[in-house]
């Protein structure tokens, strides 16, 4: 038996009820009442059970990536280079983009590295490098090399070789992961390959922190921008079977086909918040429609009881993708990776 850190719902309502108490049998704002109200403490979790496809089976596990290949030019103006990428991930090639900046006097390089995570677009009507333009673009106007995966399944990437491997997006994490070993592997000599930032949108904060858990020392520092849930259970009450193979779905159920909690929490990025090694800076807007603020909100109060270096921005009037308060926010994100990958 191995003794984890399991945050807020997931311990909360693992104790609250007898009989079920291992099993999710409340509504949802009945959850996120006690969430909002409770501490974390220390359950135990089984060390002979990881599910496949969970962010358990991702801990400190080697992905190998390799092949890192910079092919053609996409695009070219007098700041940076926008080039069509590869790479090799977990066996797959990956296909993406990457913003290189030019050099300068006063930005002479090598830069600092960021890796862009996007959040679900559907892959029938995704094409290379979707997702995320604006803040490609700026990024690589302010000195960072931007990598911009496009995850298996998307663009020209291979097909997953799982059908619909969505649990925990453990797949897409995997291709991060991979990708950041493949590009250390080039070593280019236009960037700081170990200073390197993950920024995520929504479902990309899930991959973002699904990254920062697993593999701690890799990232230097995380935004988060409007990311899902680092409880998994929120997730799967929001999305249910249209996010999850009906099959997947099942490995997180009771005989009864109830949630189970303790089937979830290796799903969960929040189980493994002790790990996070790395600072973080949070951003939501109070008009998402797509994602609750509360679901940050909740992550931001799991990290701080922890004592993680986290900062937490909320916009009033901003949706799911910022509009009027936009440039504010990649200040602030700019800013915060200045300090962090460029010392200031």
């Amino acid at each position: 038996m191995k003794r984890i850190l399991i945050m807020f719902a997931v311990i909360v309502l693992s104790g609250c009820f007898s009989g079920e108490s291992r099993k999710e049998n409340v509504a949802r704002d009945e959850i996120v009442d006690v969430v909002s109200s409770n501490p974390v403490v220390a359950v135990d979790q089984r060390d002979d059970v990881v599910p496949e496809h969970s962010v358990a089976e991702l801990l400190d596990r080697e992905i190998p990536g390799k092949d890192f290949t910079i092919g053609r030019v996409l695009a070219d103006n007098a700041v940076y280079t926008r080039h069509y990428i590869t790479y090799v991930s977990d066996g797959l090639t990956i296909s993406g983009i990457m913003n290189v900046p030019k050099s300068t006097a006063s930005n002479p390089g090598p830069w600092p590295v960021l890796f862009l995570n996007h959040g679900y677009i559907d892959p029938a009507v995704y094409t290379n490098g979707r997702g995320l333009k604006r803040e490609q673009d700026y990024f690589a106007r302010h000195g960072y090399v931007v990598i911009h995966s496009d995850y298996r399944d998307h663009a020209q990437s291979d097909q997953n070789p799982v059908s619909r491997d969505k649990v925990g997006e453990s797949g897409y994490t995997r291709d991060i992961i991979g990708g950041i070993a493949a590009f250390k592997s080039l070593n280019p000599d236009f960037a700081h390959v170990n200073q390197i930032g993950l920024f995520g949108h929504s479902m990309g904060g899930g991959v973002t922190m699904r990254a920062a858990v697993a593999r701690p020392e890799i990232v230097q520092a995380a935004v988060l921008y409007a990311p899902v849930s680092s409880d998994y259970l929120d997730n799967l009450m929001r999305w249910g079977l249209d996010r999850i193979a009906p099959e997947e779905a099942a490995k997180v159920k009771d005989v009864d086909g109830v949630w189970d909690l303790d089937l979830i929490a290796p799903y969960s990025p929040m189980t493994y918040f002790d790990r996070i090694q790395a600072p973080i800076m949070i951003h939501h807007g109070d008009r998402d429609a797509d994602v609750p603020i509360q679901w940050s909100k909740d992550t931001l109060n799991r990290l701080k009881a922890l004592d993680k270096d986290v900062v937490y921005h909320e916009y009033a009037g901003e949706g799911h993708e910022f509009g009027p308060q936009w440039t504010v926010f990649m200040q602030r994100s700019k800013d915060f990776f200045d300090q962090e990958l460029k010392g200031g």
